[in-house]
């Protein structure tokens, strides 16, 4: 077993702990990664609250989240081949490389996903944590990185270079991936082409990078203004503050008749309307919003050929997208680190705070090397 410090969030209880727990030595399968940095995702908050609705999750407390890990791979199982101690990784969500999702190259569509990404355990049923004798629940997206020490895979372990910033490259993992991929894989844009992105946090941010890669113009709306200040400088050609403008008559203003494209990342349902309306005629809204409550809407809203969809990471396999992600970092194209506010480990509360409040827009922890 390995000693590690882990945060763990509790059944019936919005706060995390931080603890000593026991890691499973690396199975056949299995890589032992030191964590150097975790981003904080809203997917691993609003996880506290949706974790018990999961089928099969309704007992499988307590457990640890933590999904954007970057380190150091300390010791690899027998059957691992692409991967070796002493490899800098970035560790995305898992697939089974074997569905025939992912057959056809779409392993974000995986059949397994939930299986293997948010059910607490391997697919054997086996927990990887303990702690003071109980069994701890993680295996979050293959990893469990709000700890010491993560179990991964190579599914969902990408080897980059040594002298990359871990606490740059740690959101690469997911939230960068699903914001820029949303641009990159599922949105069929141009320089011809317009966005709309709902929402300057983290993922709406990256999309405005990927956007501007692409010479696409770009349309922010977020109520926040420093957030709005940070999207021109990240390439939005336009803000709208939505206290204070109709967005879906600004939108149409700024665009000549609507968006080519909308991304709504806030899961609030008003907002998803809006990104749904101020779209042209065969334009496509991708929600990405976590959690969005359920809603109901007339037909009316998809008249002119408009489409509503929804996309896991960004339709990006990690494996190819994040190279991707790093040459366009390497490049000055996506300057994620003007996101980022790092934070000591033992200060996760902190960062969760800043997180929930918006102060820090991604908040990555740092651990002890």
């Amino acid at each position: 077993m390995i000693d590690a410090r882990a945060i763990i969030a509790h059944a019936g209880e919005l706060g995390f702990t931080v603890e000593d727990v026991e890691l499973d030595e690396p199975r056949a399968d299995e890589i032992l990664v030191r964590l150097a940095a975790c981003g904080v995702c809203h997917t691993d908050l609003s996880m506290r609250r949706v974790w018990p609705r999961i089928p099969g999750n309704e007992k499988r407390s307590p457990v640890v989240f933590g999904h954007e890990g970057a380190g150091i791979v300390e010791r690899v199982g027998c059957g691992v081949t692409r991967v070796r101690p002493g490899d800098t990784v970035v560790l995305s969500y898992r697939s089974c490389r074997a569905c025939p999702e992912c057959a056809a190259g779409h392993p974000y569509y995986c059949r397994r996903f939930g299986a293997l990404n948010a059910s607490g355990v391997r697919p054997d049923g086996s927990t990887t944590l303990r702690a003071g004798g109980r069994a701890v629940y993680g295996s979050f997206f293959g990893q469990s990185s709000f700890a010491t020490y993560a179990l991964a895979y190579e599914d969902n372990a990408v080897v980059i270079g040594p002298d990359v910033d871990p606490s740059v490259v740690a959101p690469f993992g997911c939230g960068v991936q699903t914001g820029a991929g949303t641009v990159m894989n599922v949105l069929d844009l141009d320089e011809r082409s317009s966005l709309v992105v709902f929402g300057a946090g983290g993922v709406g941010l990256s999309a405005v990078m990927a956007a501007r890669a692409l010479g696409v113009s770009t349309i922010v709306v977020d109520p926040v203004e420093s957030r709005r200040r940070l999207a021109v400088e990240l390439g939005a050609s336009t803000t709208i503050d939505p206290k204070a403008e109709n967005v879906v008559e600004a939108v149409r203003d700024h665009t000549g008749g609507g968006a080519t494209g909308s991304i709504e990342t806030t899961a609030i349902v008003d907002v998803l309307f809006q990104a749904l309306d101020c779209l042209a005629t065969r334009g496509t809204c991708v929600a990405l919003g976590v959690d969005t409550p359920p809603f109901t809407f007339g037909m009316e809203r998809l008249s002119g050929g408009r489409s509503l969809r929804r996309s896991i990471e960004g339709d990006a396999d990690p494996h190819e997208f994040v190279p991707k992600l790093l040459d366009l970092h390497a490049r000055g194209l996506l300057p994620v680190e003007k996101l980022i506010r790092t934070y000591p480990f033992e200060d996760f509360e902190q960062a969760v705070r800043d997180a929930e409040s918006g102060e820090t827009i991604k908040p990555v922890l740092v651990f002890d090397q």
